[in-house]
């Protein structure tokens, strides 16, 4: 009896070691308006009135996106279960650790274009939502790939090993505004102003209507997101197959990131080993998707390798700043 059972979980195909089960339409309603809610919530009450945010405003801001996007987790296990629920988080870190350099690149747009502070907040709003219409379309397509090609497993596997690998160099957050090839096309074929007319992306002048500068920086927020989703989509991938699980994942971690990015903006030299940290959180899926077919990790086994990388990297990372500072301290 054991053995024949053993026998049929050898034979078994790898995907149904996820969690796996069927969204009402309703439902996929239900949580893309609560998506929007909290959108519609962020942009039109809390910051209504442009202004620059601060370093207090930024960390009460990102308590809050963390601690909903850590509860759905509950919401997951309530509905589905364990093996979903432990699903959801373990991609919730993965997008939620990925994202930082993200953090970093918009800093880098935003000194070069010269965005006043005050207006960054707005054209981060547009450029969350267009990432969220864009992982959508990746999620599904990725999925679909999956489920359709079994080699696309090994493809996605060897994308995450040599992302791993620059992470880890510290290579793929560099960013060159004035050599971007989407930066001149903008400039090329949509009339522009240099010069700012508030928020506004589109103003008028000379009745002429015209891109201000804040089109060609939510452009370029939105294409070097699609850089970032090449690796974090196929990371996902690696612990959940669910449609549902892995956008909801994607979709809380990516809300969060514009309080995110006024508080840690200033702050990149700080997470020097962040980068190594999450090299090895890639390498580990990149070598989980590769033996899929094979062995299955367990979730559990998923969120102790990501949780404790993250915490030895950014503990690391204060400690030796901490311990740099009180050097120039002391020889000064």
């Amino acid at each position: 009896m054991n053995l024949s059972l053993l026998t049929v979980a050898a034979e078994a195909p790898a995907g149904t070691n996820f969690a796996d089960f069927d969204v009402a339409a309703w439902q996929w309603g239900a949580f893309l308006a609560v998506v929007a809610a909290l959108l519609l919530i962020d942009v039109l009450l809390v910051h209504r009135t442009a202004h620059a945010v601060t370093f207090k405003e930024a960390a009460v801001e990102s308590a809050v996106w963390i601690t909903i996007g850590l509860s759905f987790t509950l919401v997951i296990l309530l509905w589905q279960g364990g093996q979903a629920s432990g699903e959801y988080l373990a991609g919730y870190l993965i997008e939620k650790s990925l994202s930082v350099d993200n953090v970093f690149v918009w800093a880098v747009i935003f000194s070069y274009f010269r965005v006043p502070a005050e207006y960054q907040f707005r054209v981060l709003f547009w450029g969350i939502f267009g990432a969220l219409v864009l992982r959508a379309i990746f999620i599904f397509a990725g999925v679909a790939l999956i489920e359709r090609f079994d080699f696309v497993l090994y493809v996605f596997g060897a994308l995450l090993l040599y992302s791993a690998f620059k992470i880890a160099r510290h290579q793929e957050a560099e960013v060159h505004p004035e050599k971007s090839v989407v930066l001149r096309a903008v400039r090329r074929i949509v009339p522009s102003t240099n010069e700012y007319d508030g928020q506004r992306i589109f103003t008028r002048v000379n009745g002429r209507r015209l891109a201000t500068p804040l089109f060609a920086v939510l452009v370029l927020i939105e294409s070097t997101d699609v850089v970032f989703a090449v690796d974090s989509i196929p990371a996902i991938l690696a612990v959940s197959r669910e449609p549902f699980i892995v956008f909801s994942s994607n979709a809380f971690a990516i809300l969060g990131l514009r309080a995110l990015y006024f508080l840690l903006s200033g702050m990149a030299g700080r997470f020097r080993y962040l980068n190594l940290g999450l090299g090895v959180i890639l390498g580990f899926v990149g070598i989980k998707m590769l033996v899929a077919e094979v062995y299955h990790f367990p979730t559990w086994v998923s969120l102790l390798v990501i949780t404790v990388v993250l915490t030895v990297a950014i503990a690391a990372s204060v400690r030796a700043d901490n311990r740099e500072h009180a050097g120039k301290l002391g020889g000064g």
